[in-house]
């Protein structure tokens, strides 16, 4: 049976995480963990608070270890994600910027491009028109 990092707490950081412990006015998540670490900090395994708190052992590991590794301000935010690929390119993207700032419509009942359609004559001839 693995034994989880026990974390000791300052009067400071103890203030601090029970005053957000009880917060109303915090996001629920930031209550939570909180809530995790004062329970961890009083000596409780990760398996008791998740069964107590109803989420799972990894949850709370993961926010123990937070805790001990950037302290309160790792509690407040959640960590970067790496976000949906997109979908074109850099450079496609640059091509549309370029046409739709240099050039008139190749019809003359837009005064400016639509963006949609500047890209798709892009995606079409694939040129530089600047």
């Amino acid at each position: 049976m693995r034994i989880a990092p026990a974390i000791e707490l300052s009067p400071e950081q103890r203030a601090a995480l029970e005053q957000w412990a009880r917060g109303r006015s915090l996001p629920a998540r930031v209550v939570e963990r909180a809530r995790i670490v004062l329970r961890a900090a009083a000596g409780e395994q990760d398996k008791a608070i998740a069964q107590d708190m109803g989420m799972t052992p990894k949850k709370v590991s993961r926010w123990r270890r937070r805790y001990l590794t950037l302290g309160l301000a790792g509690l407040e935010k959640d960590a970067p994600k790496s976000g949906r690929k997109p979908e074109i390119g850099a450079r496609l993207i640059q091509r549309v910027v370029e046409m739709t700032t240099c050039h008139k419509p190749p019809h003359l009942a837009f005064p400016r491009f639509k963006t949609s359609s500047a890209a798709d004559l892009q995606g079409e001839s694939g040129s530089r028109l600047c």
